[in-house]
């Protein structure tokens, strides 16, 4: 037998015996569950962002701030996070158990968490992004 096939066989051996675990079939379930629990508890936050009239106004603010700074504002829906690129800033809305948070990065690092009220103005959010 070469080498090769033993190391073949060996990994094999190991791979049944991660597979008939079942404390890790019980870890991975528990996480699963996890999972959906905070999915569901994100949706209608989720459903808001999505289908609110501040992310249109939000969005359409920002168009329009970026043309008058000559800066392309792009925007793209991950799932359930909106985000919006604009030269090196990044502006993402994501929905969480608690509500809609907004997260600023610049240069690809995040620099600021705060919550986000969706009944709010959305055209101060946009200057507040795109001026800092």
């Amino acid at each position: 037998m070469s080498f090769l096939d033993n190391l073949e066989n060996n990994l094999k051996a190991l791979e049944s015996r991660e597979e008939n675990d079942p404390t890790r079939a019980g870890r991975e379930a528990a996480a699963r569950e996890k999972n959906r629990i905070e999915a569901l508890a994100r949706a209608p936050h989720a459903e808001a962002l999505k289908t609110s009239e501040f992310t249109d106004q939000f969005l359409t603010a920002c168009r329009v701030l970026g043309h008058g700074q000559r800066t392309l504002v792009q925007f793209t829906w991950l799932g359930e996070v909106l985000r919006l690129d604009a030269k090196e800033k990044r502006l993402e809305l994501r929905p969480t158990i608690k509500g809609v948070e907004a997260v600023y990065f610049v240069d690809g690092q995040e620099t600021k968490r705060s919550p986000l009220n969706l009944k709010g103005s959305a055209e101060k959010l946009a200057k507040t992004w795109l001026s800092e």
